[in-house]
């Protein structure tokens, strides 16, 4: 299990950490916000959409097919109703120039079922506690 550290700095604003890595989330100046990161609904979107190009980079470089010119576009909103979430993502692959078109009923299967897509169509349980930290000092 990856050790995940979010600890507030200001304001709106949280630093992640994961494996050393850091990462800060804000909210926007329109919301109270500093706008010095993401947001961490935009973060949750960006995961989504990164797997998906890590899986069809994946893709396309087990079949040898160039990689270069993949991307992923994305868009999102919020659903109209409680509970606060998000109502509607969606993804575009971008495959690069000369991709093949009889690869992509494959690519799009492989795109589908990236871990964080599949953790969303079954979603994991999720437990939230409140206490003492065991991890800052």
């Amino acid at each position: 299990m990856t050790d995940i550290l979010v600890k507030h700095e200001q304001g709106d604003r949280f630093r992640i950490t994961v494996r050393g890595h850091k990462l800060v989330v804000d909210q926007p100046l329109d919301d109270g916000g500093g706008d010095e990161g993401p947001t961490p609904v935009e973060v949750f979107v960006a995961g989504l959409a990164s797997c998906v190009a890590f899986y069809a980079g994946r893709y396309l470089r087990r079949h040898d097919i160039p990689v270069e010119g993949l991307a992923v576009e994305c868009d999102f909103t919020f659903a109209e109703d409680r509970p606060a979430r998000v109502g509607e993502i969606a993804l575009r692959v971008v495959v690069p120039e000369g991709f093949p078109e009889g690869r992509r009923a494959g690519l799009l299967a492989v795109a589908e079922h990236c871990t964080v897509h599949n953790s969303i169509r079954q979603a994991p349980e999720v437990t939230v506690t409140v206490g003492a930290s065991t991890r800052i000092a």
